[in-house]
């Protein structure tokens, strides 16, 4: 064998891992198994549920056999298909709302930086943290106080008091997601937009608004997931006639959980896992890579 053929078998050897030349140790072993029943524990609840959503039977907790019979009662029970009508519609206003006063933040926050912007990011994480007990509490009376005292009509209206309540929470995750998709881009381009002489409202139209776009949309379907189950706040400020699909699941508690709760709760899992789906896909079409993609939707 010649000098160069060993030093050849010697490099690949040297290439292959230590741990694949040896085995796994039994430290791998354990943290993979570990692994494994950390993913159990926090799934296993969502495959229960959407087990049960092809239950048969009149109760949810009592399994009698596999059916489609849940999902064709969402179709014929008025008060279900209300719930999620309502439940829809004010998502999709709080995502609007969220992803218009959000862009503009986390615009504000990449391009003009300042001793503002920690003091706005403490704003933001305050109402991220707040307890959403107290977001409830404190927005009934003031919604009282619009609607009755100060004769603004509007925020006795439902769909207006739970738009606006979801939206809050979801301003601020959208803030986050559109200042961490700029905060490492160069503003090279809106400089030379401004050298040319093209307006403010151009240049943000043309230049900026498509740099931050991945991200404006990717904000919007997370505001829209986040919106359709904000409980809390939903029951508090709900009023009747506008009653969202979680303050009905919490009245169906009390006369027993039925199938068709499970089958809407599989639907909205599936809606939740397409918009996610949708969002990594613009980012990955727009360039980003996998660890990119997370720190976008996290807004790292």
């Amino acid at each position: 064998m010649t000098q160069t053929a060993t030093e050849t078998i010697a490099r690949t050897r040297s290439s292959i891992p230590i741990a694949r030349r040896r085995g796994r140790s039994w430290s791998d072993l354990l943290l993979t198994v570990w692994g494994v029943l950390v993913l159990l524990f926090l799934f296993a609840p969502i495959i229960v549920i959407v087990v049960y959503s092809f239950n048969t039977g009149r109760l949810l907790v009592s399994f009698d056999g596999f059916g489609l019979d849940a999902f064709g009662t969402i179709l014929n029970k008025p008060a279900v298909q209300n719930a999620v009508r309502v439940s829809v519609i004010t998502a999709a206003i709080a995502a609007v709302i969220a992803t218009a006063l959000g862009t503009l933040a986390g615009i504000a926050m990449a391009r003009f930086p300042g001793r503002w912007v920690g003091w706005f990011l403490v704003l933001l994480l305050l109402v991220s943290v707040t307890p959403e007990i107290v977001d409830a509490v404190s927005l009934l009376p003031w919604f009282v106080f619009l609607g009755q005292d100060a004769g603004l009509s509007i925020f006795n209206d439902g769909y207006t008091r739970l738009s606006i309540g979801s939206s809050l929470f979801a301003t601020a995750v959208v803030s986050y997601i559109v200042r961490a998709r700029l905060v490492g881009q160069e503003a090279n381009l809106e400089e030379a937009s401004s050298d040319l002489y093209a307006p403010p409202v151009t240049t943000f139209l043309r230049v900026t608004l498509p740099l931050a776009m991945p991200a404006v949309l990717a904000g919007f379907l997370l505001a829209f997931t986040l919106s359709l189950d904000n409980t809390i706040i939903a029951a508090f400020v709900q009023v009747s006639g506008a009653t969202p699909w979680p303050v009905y699941v919490l009245s169906a508690v009390r006369s027993g959980l039925r199938p068709e709760i499970a089958a809407v709760s599989t639907v909205m899992l599936l809606l939740t896992l397409v918009a996610l789906a949708v969002v990594a896909l613009v980012l990955r079409r727009a360039g980003d890579s996998a660890t990119q993609i997370a720190r976008t939707m996290t807004g790292g």
